[in-house]
């Protein structure tokens, strides 16, 4: 089983519009609404691509209500409540443009975050591997994800962590490390004080720079051009068809998700890389946030190399 953690969720609102009218009303034929957050994207590509997974988070309202009852088929509800509502999402798609607007999240309380540390321990007995992914709330400290890879390791769980920012960085300066990081370019270059270019001997260099130490699986999304990879002292470099992209929004999320794939079914390193970025790019290819069509996945995974470089 893999357990999904998205610690601040929302409902993701689409109002698609010909023309964005400011400063008067404007009426919109079509409204989609769906359970968002980049935990709960990946969590929708595992239950696709068919995998058991439990989503867990804080929710919260009518809108924590919402999103418990609109879960992609299959996928276990353990969510922890708390006062506040749970956050939205709105993306007005005009003109060929998409203006968001985004809604910080309630604020989450002490008790309530000692009472999740609580229930995610409870939810380790049936959890091969952790997917933790996005943004903390209001309220926790920058070290929560530490937290919770502590407890992970305590009972021998595979952790694979999608953050940035300080909650990474509090993460690689703690003891407790997750098993697989998936950073940019870009968060590698905000970590590490510099600029990380795509040259290969350059990645090399900064992967093994000391504030990776204890992180079995660092891989690096090279966009277009693939992927780059560090597992304990091997480095691949992983090269993808081209494809026509509708939508990359997610893909990241759908890479994550089959990196937990493959460790919750132990594949070997070639395998894991080619069936995340198969995923990544099935997402790709799709106009939904979080989605996959497995009918294309046999073709695409032939055509992707891994080497090791």
């Amino acid at each position: 089983m893999i357990l999904t953690v998205t610690l601040n969720p929302s409902i993701d609102i689409s109002y698609p519009l010909e023309k964005l009218n400011l400063d008067t009303v404007n009426r919109v034929s079509e409204v989609s609404k769906t359970a968002g957050g980049k935990g709960l994207n990946v969590t929708r590509v595992l239950s696709e691509s068919g995998d058991q997974v439990v989503a867990t988070g804080f929710v919260g309202g009518t809108n924590g209500q919402f999103l418990k009852e609109h879960l992609p088929a299959g996928v276990q509800a353990a969510f922890f409540d708390i006062d506040g509502d749970t956050r939205n999402c709105i993306a007005i798609l005009h003109e060929g443009n998409q203006t968001e607007i985004l809604e910080a999240g309630p604020e989450i309380s002490n008790s309530e975050s000692e009472g999740f540390l609580s229930h995610f321990e409870e939810l380790m007995k049936d959890s091969n591997v952790i997917a933790i992914s996005g943004s903390l709330p209001a309220g926790l400290s920058t070290d929560y994800y530490a937290k919770l890879i502590e407890i992970s390791q305590k009972h021998q769980r595979k952790v694979v962590l999608d953050s940035s920012g300080k909650s990474l960085e509090a993460v690689l300066k703690s003891s407790f490390k997750p098993t697989v990081i998936k950073p940019n370019n870009e968060e590698l270059s905000q970590l590490l004080g510099k600029e990380v270019t795509e040259d290969l001997s350059d990645l090399k260099e900064v992967l093994t720079d000391p504030l990776f130490d204890g992180i079995e699986w660092i891989i690096v999304s090279l966009g277009g051009d693939g992927a780059f990879a560090k597992h304990q002292n091997t480095f691949y470099k992983v090269d993808i068809p081209k494809i026509e992209v509708v939508n990359p929004v997610g893909s990241g999320d759908s890479t994550v998700a089959g990196i937990s794939s493959a460790l919750n079914s132990q594949k070997n390193d070639e395998e894991l890389l080619k069936h995340a970025m198969v995923l990544g790019m099935l997402n790709a290819q799709e106009k939904m946030t979080g989605h996959v069509n497995m009918d294309n996945y046999d073709q695409l995974y032939k055509e992707i190399k891994v080497k090791e470089v």
